[in-house]
């Protein structure tokens, strides 16, 4: 039996806490990991130990799966707060370790939670108790492992990814919650019709914690009558209200919607942009930053095959700046549905950083002598300009043959327009101008 894992509580102990699945007969949800068969399962069963990071959203089960596995392997469970620790508690966690392996030969299971919180120097002191054994290491995490730890603590853990409940998953830990009379609410009789307990669901927004605070809440509002507590539509208006979704500015989840975001304007779904953008706003992003996000869409892939679609992107930015939300908003949500139906074009932002890149690889050529300014008689006498072809007196204002370009890229070519929208009439113009080069008498570099 793992130490202190389930027994002598405190005397209060919130729902969510008291409702902690004791045996993975009770465990809820990651049928993709935890189904019978499943690798992680199999080594849970048998208490096959492993060092692991636990990677998913709030409320999905990483705690408890960290205790699961401790009690299933006889192990010690310690724990750490990434947020509150540091490395002095670490090398107390591991002297707790090593005496528990030297007096009475068992593992110790460490569980780190949040550990994306840990610097580099934190995670390397773990890695030589993690190698020798010392230790079994569980990290949970709610960030990408892949940005947020370092390579030589991920080579010696397997990462296994937790997924955010779904509605059917909630509705079965309420219900749970409802009927156990031991630890959960059941011994006090509490009537919650279906849709109610749907809303309270969907609000948990896949988080079985959250949804287990808000049903003790509801329980805690609900008004009595003939012995029975009703939770009703009146109980989770007070419940939900400004209720916040799952949503962490700088976290995975931020990054995932706004990508989402991104690229549903660029695949020219405007109800695709408009979910995730309501999705952004619900969980409470700031309204600028989808707008600034508008603006840099406007010039990635919209372009020049529809340029009324970026001074539109930043009008919608201005009017959120002048006017707040709501009006802000929809002028933000009108700019992007009709990014999101334009024409797409990349053909600017793909030659802009194939130029930046050849800029920083290349030497630093001399700007062409025709190409210079003569301010004064000096620069004059060393012929700066003087070959220079003006534009305006040349026929149909194009100076055929002339380059502006370093002779040694004069045979690049890097902006291609594309067949759509606007750039499909300046794809046909430059083709025009090659033509006039192509025929011209003069050439600026033989």
């Amino acid at each position: 039996m793992a130490d202190d894992l389930f027994d002598s509580p405190p005397a209060y102990q919130p729902l969510a806490a008291r409702m902690r699945p004791r045996s993975l007969a009770d465990y809820i949800g990651q049928e993709h990991l935890l189904a019978p068969g499943k690798p992680l399962r199999d080594a849970i069963e048998r208490g096959h130990l492993h060092s692991m990071i636990l990677w998913g959203p709030p409320g999905v089960g990483k705690t408890t799966l960290a205790r699961l596995f401790a009690e299933q392997a006889d192990a010690r469970f310690q724990t750490l707060s990434a947020v509150l620790s540091g490395v002095k508690d670490i090398r107390a966690a591991v002297s707790v370790a090593e005496q528990e392996r030297a007096s009475r030969g068992r593992k110790t299971i460490l569980f780190v939670d949040e550990v994306h919180r840990f610097n580099k120097a934190q995670q390397d002191a773990f890695l030589p108790y993690v190698e020798d054994g010392t230790l079994i290491f569980i990290g949970a995490t709610t960030e990408n492992p892949s940005f947020e730890l370092n390579n030589a603590l991920l080579s010696r853990c397997r990462v296994y990814v937790l997924r955010g409940l779904e509605l059917d998953h909630v509705r079965q830990v309420l219900r749970q919650a409802l009927d156990d009379r031991e630890r959960g609410l059941g011994a006090e009789p509490i009537e919650i019709d279906d849709e109610w307990l749907d809303t309270l669901a969907r609000a948990a927004d896949g988080d079985a914690r959250k949804s287990l605070n808000l049903l003790e809440i509801a329980a805690d509002l609900a008004e009595e009558g003939n012995g029975v507590k009703v939770i009703d539509k009146a109980v989770l208006t007070q419940v939900l209200a400004g209720d916040i979704r799952r949503f962490d500015k700088g976290g995975d989840l931020f990054y995932e919607q706004i990508s989402a975001l991104h690229k549903s304007v660029r695949g020219s779904s405007p109800d695709g942009a408009l979910y995730w953008m309501a999705r952004m706003l619900d969980g409470g992003c700031d309204p600028l930053y989808v707008a600034r996000r508008v603006v840099r869409i406007a010039s990635e892939d919209i372009g020049n095959a529809d340029p009324r679609a970026l001074p539109l992107a930043l009008a919608a930015w201005e009017t959120q700046e002048r006017l707040g939300s709501p009006e802000g908003e929809l002028a933000i949500a009108q700019a992007l549905v009709y990014l999101a139906a334009a024409p797409k074009s990349n053909a600017v932002y793909n030659a802009f950083n194939e130029m930046m890149a050849l800029v920083r690889e290349h030497p630093g050529y001399e700007v062409p002598v025709h190409l210079r300014n003569a301010p004064t008689k000096l620069m004059k006498s060393m012929d700066y300009g003087a070959e220079y072809r003006y534009a305006h007196d040349e026929p149909g204002a194009y100076a055929a043959g002339e380059s502006y370009l370093p002779p040694e890229l004069a045979d690049r070519r890097f902006y291609e327009p594309v067949d759509r929208g606007l750039e499909q009439r300046i794809r046909e113009k430059l083709a025009y101008f090659r033509e006039l080069d192509e025929k011209s008498p003069i050439k600026r570099y033989r």
